[in-house]
């Protein structure tokens, strides 16, 4: 009866473990996909890309915008060397803090960082 109770003790720490492990891998993981930041961010016609460049995207989309490509800068690039993804990942992200932040001309600099074919490119699959 003893060895049956270890047993399930042993049994309902491992449950628990894993359970905090999974935890900690969801609060990890990006909150966006490639394939969100795509199709939200990037659609030629009511994407939040083209709202702000026109000068049309409230702060709260900005900030938006700015998650997502932090997201992105955070993912694995589908095929393509890394450092390629991160160097232009990375520019999207800092022309986007710079769109938050209200500088000069900081969105021709995010129209020149999202470099969609650049990017497809080396990529997209």
């Amino acid at each position: 009866m003893r060895m049956l109770m270890a047993i399930m003790a042993v049994a309902a720490l491992v449950a628990l473990a894993s359970r905090d492990t999974a935890g900690a891998a969801d609060k990890d993981a990006p909150k966006y996909s490639i394939e969100d930041v795509m199709e939200k961010a990037h659609d030629k016609d009511d994407g939040l890309l083209k709202k702000i460049i026109d000068g049309k995207g409230t702060k709260k989309e900005k900030e938006d915008l700015l998650a997502m490509y932090v997201a992105l800068a955070k993912a694995k690039p589908p095929q393509g060397p890394e450092k390629s993804w991160k160097e232009k990942t990375g520019v999207m992200v800092v022309a986007a803090k710079d769109v938050v932040a209200d500088k000069k001309d900081a969105t021709a600099k995010l129209k020149t960082a999202v470099d969609c074919k650049g990017c497809h490119a080396v990529h997209k699959p």
